[in-house]
């Protein structure tokens, strides 16, 4: 998939969200789904990215399950939580194989979105790591002050609030810092370069032919 320009990777990413949309019976959305993971396992991106599949399953089955307590339709549940599950894995595709970078030079090139909105878009991908980073960071500060995240439920959330804030103290600390070097550098300019090449070549016309053909006979 590193062959392939960031635009056809959105477009691939779009495509898979509205076959996940419009399929309605749970055996088409399981074959989606082993569709995607061999295709991650394929090039290399499940390794890289195992931890965070695992944790969209296990967010898939508990999404099942408040779909079933709601309903109380087993496959209405099962629909629910791979509808989800395709659709956030084909998100995992996308961001293990494009650069920040790249994916805002296409965004603003050849999708035509404003500057300020690509980059905020990427610029907040760019903080997850950092952010589930720090929060490790902070749990094993408290821990070390005597912090216990054990017992029921009301009991863990009140402790997670002694984590929670100083962990919005610092992601607010880093906003502004990084605002005020937006504006030294003079950020809002009407003019913007790319170093990044994200033109179409011909495996890309061929991707982006494919997925039109597979939408047309899933659903015309």
């Amino acid at each position: 998939m590193e062959r392939l320009v960031p635009l056809t990777k959105i477009l691939m990413t779009l495509a898979v969200s509205v076959w996940a949309i419009l399929l309605r019976d749970w055996q088409s959305l399981l074959v989606l789904v082993l569709a995607e993971l061999l295709v991650l396992l394929f090039f290399g991106i499940f390794r890289q990215q195992y931890k965070a599949i695992a944790a969209l399953v296990v967010f898939a089955v508990f999404l099942g399950l408040v779909q079933y307590v709601g309903s109380g339709d087993i496959p209405s549940a099962i629909v629910a939580g791979l509808r989800m599950l395709s659709m956030t894995t084909v998100f995992i595709a996308l961001l293990g194989t494009t650069k920040l970078q790249d994916l805002t030079a296409a965004l603003v090139t050849q999708c035509k979105i404003p500057y300020e909105y690509a980059f905020m878009f990427t610029a907040a991908l760019r903080f997850v790591p950092d952010f589930i980073g720090e929060s490790k960071a902070v749990q094993e500060a408290q821990a070390c002050r005597g912090l216990s995240l054990e017992g029921n439920i009301l009991k863990r959330m009140k402790s997670y609030a002694s984590v929670i804030q100083p962990l919005l103290l610092k992601s607010l600390g880093r906003s502004e810092t990084m605002a005020l070097s937006l504006e030294l550098r003079g950020f809002g300019g009407k003019n913007h370069s790319f170093a990044a090449s994200v033109g179409l070549k011909a495996i890309d016309y061929a991707v982006i032919a494919g997925l039109v053909v597979i939408t047309v006979l899933l659903f015309v």
